[in-house]
């Protein structure tokens, strides 16, 4: 069956999007496209429907013909994957690729960061996750519970923490500042419009307020703003000893909150950062070239 692969196919989905790349068979990157979301807790049938239309789209890129399914290979980091039914109601509802492999989104960040060799990731966008690649190839995630119980220092974090300053506000606990104000206006505009946002916020919606957070911690003027962030760098620090207590694997903050908290964290740990030498779609299509050489990736501890 490998016999007759074409392409390979990388897709990295969440909530938010869906993003793919094709290559050819030897993993050479041809084109990418994009579409709506494929986290699995939008059911099986919507992650395929945006898979489709992605790869659709990144076929239509470079004015190709999308080719029979099962002159396919596809690599998929999709979130959701930990829910064991939604992964297994995924993979059974395959439309007809010659060659799967369904993974976290965590672990082709993972893989593409460190193109496949040792290292350890904090992923860090409207939840967070960190994942390590060991030496010997076993794997160690932390975190990635969800929000609101976990995802720590993620733009839902963030936010929750930022919305939370702005009732105490509202409520006169504690002083306002242009920060709260801009919170408040973005919720609504005073107390019973925060009441109706709360009622429908999301995860999501509360990650749009983690810009705010970030733009008022670059000036440093607001101890409200800067005590979330310093909290934020010591939640990754936590991850970090927890994906590596050797001390020795190289690492990467990825993800587009990522850069906002390098000057919140210890100087030991900013040695130790490297810039990610790929993205999740990039890890993705890592993912499948293995599958399709036979190599064998182990499963998380």
């Amino acid at each position: 069956m490998s016999n007759r692969i074409k392409y390979l196919i990388g897709v990295d989905g969440g909530g938010s999007g869906t993003r793919v790349a094709i290559a050819c068979c030897e993993g050479i990157e041809l084109a990418r496209g994009s579409s709506g979301p494929s986290g699995l807790i939008n059911g099986a049938e919507i992650a395929w429907e945006s898979i489709m239309c992605a790869i659709e789209s990144a076929f239509l890129s470079i004015n190709e013909v999308m080719p029979e399914l099962s002159d396919m290979a596809i690599g998929l980091g999709l979130a959701g994957v930990h829910n064991k039914q939604w992964a297994t109601s995924f993979t059974e509802k395959n439309p007809g690729f010659a060659l799967m492999h369904l993974e976290t989104d965590a672990f082709t960040t993972l893989l593409g960061a460190h193109q496949g060799h040792p290292g350890a990731i904090i992923a860090i966008g409207t939840g967070s996750v960190g994942e390590a690649l060991q030496e010997d190839g076993s794997r160690i995630e932390v975190g990635g519970w969800g929000f609101p119980c976990s995802d720590e220092a993620s733009g839902a974090w963030l936010g929750l923490r930022g919305v939370n300053h702005a009732q105490q506000v509202l409520d006169g606990r504690v002083d306002g500042s242009a920060f709260s104000d801009e919170v408040i206006k973005h919720c609504g505009g005073g107390r019973d419009a925060m009441f109706r946002w709360l009622a429908l916020a999301n995860q999501g919606s509360y990650a749009q307020i983690a810009p705010l957070v970030v733009a008022h911690a670059s000036n440093g003027k607001n101890l409200v703003v800067d005590r979330i962030m310093q909290e934020a760098g010591q939640e990754i620090v936590k991850i970090v000893l927890a994906l590596d207590k050797t001390n020795r694997l190289p690492i990467a903050l990825c993800g587009g909150l990522a850069k906002s908290f390098e000057r919140f964290l210890p100087v030991s740990l900013l040695t130790r950062l490297v810039p990610p030498n790929g993205d999740s779609v990039g890890g993705a299509l890592l993912l499948i070239k293995k599958a399709k050489e036979g190599s064998c990736v182990k499963s998380v501890e």
